[in-house]
Order: C-alpha cells, then structure tokens, then sequence
C-alpha cells in the first residue's frame, strides 16, 4: 500500500466550539466538509496521516519534518487549553522520506526540537478527525510549509508518495491551509483584488482534476492574496502525481466546500482514487446528508427485503407507545432500530392515528443522546411505500445501518440514542423570496442533481445558507447565484 488519498483542509480556530463559542455556525459549509474529510479519513483506515501545516516550523530555504518520536499540543493561546492532542511520530516513514529527499537534494531534515508542539494549522482539523478516527489508531509525519522553488516542492512531494510505496505505507496526505486572507475591506487583512483571484484559482485547479496547475499560480497574485497554504498545495501535487505514476491509477478531485465570511478564504478538498470515487458515488445513493442535506431522491428509497416487514417481526397489535415522548411515529422508528439491530427483523406496520398522512415522504433521524452527534440520517423526499408507517420503518432501518457516513448501530449503543422523524408535506415551486429557513425545507434542483435540507437546522439561519449547503450536498456550483437552479419549497412535521 502506498497513498490512498489526500485532502486539503483550512485551520481556522474559531471552526472548533470549544473557541468559537457559537462564531462556528457561520462557517457551516467548513464544518460539514472537515466531518466528510474525517468520514472518508476513518473509511481508509490509513496507518500514517503525513499532516502538513504553515504554522508548524516554516523556512524559506528548508522543509522540515516533525523531530522526536511525539508531539503534543493544545489550543490553549485561543482560550481553549482542553482541546488537545497526543500524536506518536512515524519514525520509519520519516526516515524514507529524508532518504529519498538527500538523494535527491533536496533541503529536508528534522532541525527544531521546538516545533514538537503542534500548532492550530494541525490542532482544527485533528479536532474534527479525532471524532470519526482516533489518534491511537495511526501515526503521524509532521511536515512544515515551506518557501522552496516550486519545483523543489513538487520534488519533495513526491518523496512523500514513494517512500510510503517503499515501505508499504497505507498513508493519507492531509495538508491544512487557508486561502486568501484578503478577501473583505471590513476583515482582519483587509481588501486585495488579488485575494478573490487566489480564490478562484484554487477552486478552478481542484476542479479541473490538475493539481499540478498549483505550481503554475501567478506567484505575485499568490504573495499579494496573502495565502498560506500554497506551498502544502503544490507538496500534494507532487505526491499524487508520483502516486498514479508508480499504480497507473488516476486521481479524482472535488471540492466539498468553500466560503469567507470572515475575509479569509476557506477551502476543503478531497482527491481520491478513481476507483474509490466510484465507489463513493454508488453508496452515496443510500444516503440522505446530514439532517437531511444534500439527498439524491432516486437514492433514497434505501429498499432492502429487511425493509419490507414480518421477516420475524413483531404482530401489528404490539405496542409503540411510550419509548418517545408517545409520538407513534418516532416510537415505531425506534422500535425497528431496536428490533432490526438486535434481531435483523422489523416489526409488520401499524395503524397509525388517523390524524397523520396515510402515505408521505420521510427522513429518520438518529443521534447520540449523550453528545448530540448525527449517528445516522436518510429519507425519502416523496413516498415511495404504500403507506407511512411502511415509509418510516424502512428509513429506520436505513438509517441505523446503511447510511454509508457512519458504521451500523451496535446493541450496545441502543441504549444512548434520539431518533425523530420528519414527515415532508408535498413540495412546491418556489421563489428565493418565498423561503424562510425556519419553517420551510428547500429541494434544489440542476439537471439530475437534486439536493434537499430540512428546515429549522441548528447553525442554518438564512435562507442563502440553506441554499448553498443544499447545493453543495448536491453537487450544484451556486457560487454564481441560484439563476437556473430549480428552487421548491416544503414544511415538515417533526416527531420525537
């Protein structure tokens, strides 16, 4: 094994809680991007993450590797000194990589003891993968950014792919950098035209599928957007052109996000294995996003023979009250959950109350009582069984099991789970002026991509927002506005 993937991720502190204390919601589209990087990062499994940061040890003449056999660091300098990390070094990839870079000329070595500590660039995103992949569960190459030729970089880069390959390292490549910090008059760094071109930039190379176009970057654009992430960008170049050279297999690229509220440019994007992609993309069709963000309707039915009721299931007379809060329908999505994880077996469809819809589209939600953390979410945005209570069970069981973001439910987590259930009235064509993020859900359409989120979403305040996360999840560029983007408009009625 060699390098299976690698991801570009910004470092801004206040995208940790702990820090920005509620500023975090309006990166929204940020967050959901470092939750998919960690999600992809777990589904590797890798043994080594190479992690590079402009902050750790950065030399105009020198790339330098983290030194010793440990870091630790905290993000104590932003008030939050409980958000810390424990990381044990890869010593022998370490070694391949200063072996191969002397061979090569290329200035590379281990000369600060002081940069052990691990700084922000590495502590936010780390935050986010710490969650879905545990730190005891790989090692670590600390890389430092660096002001090297270009082409020295692209070097370098490739040392990293290969001497993973030489010493069959399954290794993912994570470099941490922000875009432009000059985006707005009113932001810390204020205005460069420059700052949005970078901008621009960087998005048109991720998504031309050329990473090597990084090194080709106007470098007096590059010096005046006041970027730090650049030199990391072009190191990435270099692996993964090394990496298809060595496997004959090529790269995809996709960009999970961008934006700048804050007058820093934003950016998060992931280049793996075409074969992996296509992977992705087929499971994706299983899956409803987040809270229901960003679904594919002709992938939601999640139809399974399991789904289909009286595999060992329980009678129709068997009671569903009481479990949640007495709503019928989150009782009955808890009761498959609960009786499809320990059992494989769904209970047969109740009668339902005659006030609720006899059929409906339907999105079961699952989290972790104890943390508030989504542990399964899929849906279906118009019915696709002959009745709800049909439509909710099928969805439950999806949802504990088949959402591919997340593992299949345990029994031994059974105990610490919510589980609600929205029930979407019929969607209707709507204008932007129409919306209202609180009460009304949005389906975004363009082509075949169809997206979809909920209403009332924590962090999800505006209606733009709502849009954009809702494209994003999609799949649609709405940088350019939401003209010939089909825009409908729903209201749910929540249970549980």
């Amino acid at each position: 094994m060699s390098l299976v993937a690698a991801y570009i991720v910004p470092h801004p502190p206040l995208a940790v809680p702990e820090v920005g204390r509620g500023e975090e919601t309006r990166i929204a589209d940020t967050l959901s991007g470092y939750c998919e990087v960690a999600r992809r990062i777990a589904a590797h499994a890798p043994e080594t993450i190479l992690i590079v940061s402009p902050h750790s040890a950065y030399y105009g003449d020198w790339i330098y590797l983290g030194a010793g056999s440990a870091a630790s660091g905290s993000l104590a300098q932003f008030g939050a000194p409980q958000v810390a990390a424990d990381l044990s070094f890869d010593e022998e990839l370490r070694c391949a990589i200063e072996d191969l870079a002397a061979e090569r000329g290329l200035p590379v070595g281990c000369v600060s003891a002081a940069a052990r500590e691990l700084d922000h660039g590495m502590l936010v995103p780390l935050y986010y993968i710490e969650q879905r992949y545990p730190s005891d569960k790989y090692r670590t190459v600390s890389i430092g950014g660096s002001g090297v030729h270009r082409e020295k970089l692209l070097a370098f880069g490739a040392c990293l792919a290969e001497a993973a390959a030489r010493i069959e390292r399954k290794t993912v490549l994570l470099v941490s950098g922000d875009l432009s910090h000059k985006l707005k008059a009113d932001g810390p760094y204020g205005f460069e035209p420059a700052g949005p071109l970078f901008d621009e930039g960087f998005a048109r190379v991720v998504e031309s599928g050329d990473p090597l176009a990084f090194a080709e970057l106007d470098p007096v654009m590059c010096e005046d957007a006041a970027e730090c992430g650049l030199s990391g960008f072009i190191m990435l170049a270099g692996a993964l052109a090394e990496a298809e050279r060595e496997s004959g297999e090529p790269w995809s690229s996709e960009l999970l996000s961008y934006e700048g509220p804050f007058g820093v440019g934003y950016g998060v994007a992931a280049f793996e294995r075409e074969e992996a992609d296509r992977s992705r993309e087929e499971a994706s069709a299983a899956k409803a996003m987040a809270d229901g963000d960003g679904a594919d309707e002709d992938a939601q039915a999640a139809d399974s023979p399991a789904c289909e009721g009286g595999v060992g299931g329980v009678s129709s007379g068997e009671s569903i009250d009481g479990s949640c809060g007495d709503d019928p329908l989150a009782a009955l999505a808890r009761l498959t959950i609960e009786r499809y994880v320990r059992e494989g077996a769904t209970p047969e469809a109740p009668a339902l109350p005659d006030d609720l819809p006899r059929r409906a589209g339907c999105f079961v939600s699952i989290h972790v009582a104890s943390t508030k953390e989504l542990r399964g979410c899929i849906g279906t945005i118009e019915p696709v069984r002959a009745a709800l209570a049909q439509e909710v069970i099928a969805n439950a069981v999806a949802a504990s099991t088949q959402d591919p973001r997340f593992p299949a439910i345990t029994p031994a987590e059974l105990a610490d789970l919510d589980v609600s259930v929205d029930v979407l009235f019929p969607p209707e064509p709507a204008r932007i002026a129409d919306l209202d993020a609180k009460r009304f859900g949005v389906i975004v359409t363009q082509g075949f991509k169809r997206g979809l989120l909920l209403p009332d979403l924590e962090g999800v305040d505006t209606v733009e927002e709502q849009l954009r996360i809702a494209c994003m999840k999609a799949g649609i560029d709405w940088r350019g506005g939401f003209d010939g983007i089909g825009i409908e408009r729903f209201e749910v009625a929540r249970h549980g």
